[in-house]
């Protein structure tokens, strides 16, 4: 398992505006996100979360491998039920948090995983800033 916020590429710019994010950057710019209390990026094939950031008293690696069981889940009654289509986010409810994930448009086993403080952060912003991270997300 890697450690929290540990990443297996560093070579990108940790800059917002660049035209690619490595993990580390990505997961930067995800605990950026108003309201954010930490966030994730995980190999769901393999449940090992590539890198952390932030929780506060969240243990986000746990919390991040543990969500591949989710991901699985979700993924196989899709494909039981003969649905044609792929998951973009799941979103859990809790009565303080919200606990998004997002699968990587271009990468097919990794999913981000962003655990949000419902009183200081905004549903639609936070998929909108993880789209665009998504989008610049390249992993080696």
């Amino acid at each position: 398992m890697a450690q929290s916020s540990q990443t297996r590429n560093q070579t990108s710019s940790n800059d917002s505006t660049a035209d690619t994010l490595d993990v580390k950057a990505a997961i930067d710019e995800l605990t950026k996100i108003d309201g954010a209390i930490g966030a994730a990026i995980v190999d769901y094939e393999s449940g090992m979360t590539l890198g952390t950031g932030g929780g506060r008293n969240l243990d986000m690696e746990l919390a991040g491998a543990g969500t591949t069981e989710v991901v699985r889940s979700k993924k196989n009654i899709i494909h039981d039920l003969g649905i044609d289509d792929e998951i973009e986010d799941i979103l859990i409810s809790l009565e303080g948090q919200y606990h998004l994930l997002r699968m990587c448009e271009k990468h097919d086993d990794i999913f981000m995983y962003v655990v949000i403080d419902r009183s200081q952060g905004n549903l639609g912003l936070a998929r909108r800033k993880i789209d665009q991270i998504d989008k610049k997300l390249e992993l080696s």
